[in-house]
């Protein structure tokens, strides 16, 4: 005689089996969904910094002491005085996202990035911008730094760079417009041949907040 009380525990068990499997097939295509769906949001938030094109306008870039500079396209542009050294770069967003700079770091005297990646300083040795820069999707904008203690190294350095007309680098720091996905692009300063400015290109891109593409 059938033991109908032991058949419908089985069944039950295998109903039951059967559910879970479809639950936990089900969660996973979901969570896949969902990591397609957040990858797709960051790439099309995501920026890009390069140097803008030599056809691009040039810009006018104010400083809070009322200084200005004239930067042409796919240039930079640096002046010197007793008290301050004010230095700006004509940059293109060739990303997907609005850019948001952040800070920068300057450097008198080029690294040598060598093999691989390269290295970058450590975010919290960025000097933070004063004002909110933003480099719309497909169109320039600039970077702009200042050095105002002229009792600090890196003013004396970097004053005769510019007087001497070196080569300079800059770490530009920035992100998305939602203070993520951020990268720092190091661009060059090079002088012109004609002794009229510095033209602008970029060398090394980093990722902070995910995996290198390297």
């Amino acid at each position: 005689m059938a033991d109908w009380v032991t058949i419908s525990a089985l069944a039950t068990a295998g109903g039951t089996l059967v559910l879970a499997g479809a639950t936990y097939g089900s969660v996973r295509s979901a969570n896949r969904a969902a990591r397609v769906a957040e990858q797709s949001l960051l790439t099309s938030l995501r920026p890009l910094l390069i140097s803008s094109k030599l056809e691009d306008p040039p810009q006018k870039v104010g400083f809070m002491d009322g200084r200005t500079l004239a930067v042409r396209g796919g240039g930079a542009a640096a002046e010197t005085a007793d008290q301050a050294v004010y230095l700006a770069i004509s940059v293109r967003n060739a990303g997907s996202g609005i850019a948001v700079l952040h800070g920068w770091h300057v450097y008198p005297t080029p690294p040598v990035l060598g093999q691989g990646r390269g290295e970058h300083p450590p975010v919290d040795e960025f000097t933070a911008l004063t004002r909110d820069l933003y480099v719309p999707v497909g169109d320039i904008g600039f970077w702009q730094g200042s050095f105002r203690d002229p009792s600090a190294a890196d003013f004396a350095d970097v004053k005769r760079a510019v007087e001497a007309r070196e080569r300079i680098a800059v770490d530009v720091l920035y992100g998305d417009f939602e203070g993520g996905q951020r990268v720092i692009s190091r661009f060059l300063m090079l002088p012109r041949e004609d002794g009229d400015g510095w033209l602008a290109t970029v060398g090394r891109h980093w990722n902070i907040d995910r995996a290198d593409p390297r």
